[in-house]
């Protein structure tokens, strides 16, 4: 099975790497990390292909919206995933809205959406 790839967009962290990447690296999921909106968008016409991009709540530099739509321009299949920072947060255009503060969520949802990285016997039901 080909490992899914995931872009993730979130505030840089103060040190060393965030928890989010680290947990999905850790499960055998590719990451591609943008610390702004602008960096997102640049890796997303860059890696057009990828399987997932997940946006954290608190990037502010372009709507999340905005940043949905170019994701979803160019590769209408990638799934949307909306990290809130807040409670009641939202980005209407995410296919997944999860807190932020549970990265083992987005990790479940990951697993649940594109198979086990680590399970070496291909997923029947995974179509991409």
């Amino acid at each position: 099975m080909a490992r899914p790839t995931v872009l993730v967009v979130e505030p840089e962290p103060e040190q060393a790497l965030s928890t989010r990447k680290l947990v999905l690296e850790t499960a055998k999921f590719n990451v591609l990390t943008a610390h702004s909106g602008r960096e997102f968008i640049e890796l997303v016409h860059r890696f057009p292909k990828v399987d997932c991009t997940i946006i954290h709540g608190q990037i502010d530099d372009i709507p999340c919206e905005a940043l949905l739509a170019e994701a979803k321009k160019t590769n209408p299949k990638v799934t949307t995933v909306f990290l809130a920072a807040r409670l009641g947060e939202r980005c209407k255009a995410a296919d997944h809205v999860i807190s932020s503060h549970h990265p083992e969520a987005v990790l479940d949802l990951l697993r649940k959406l594109f198979g086990d990285p680590r399970d070496p016997s291909p997923d029947p039901h995974h179509a991409r």
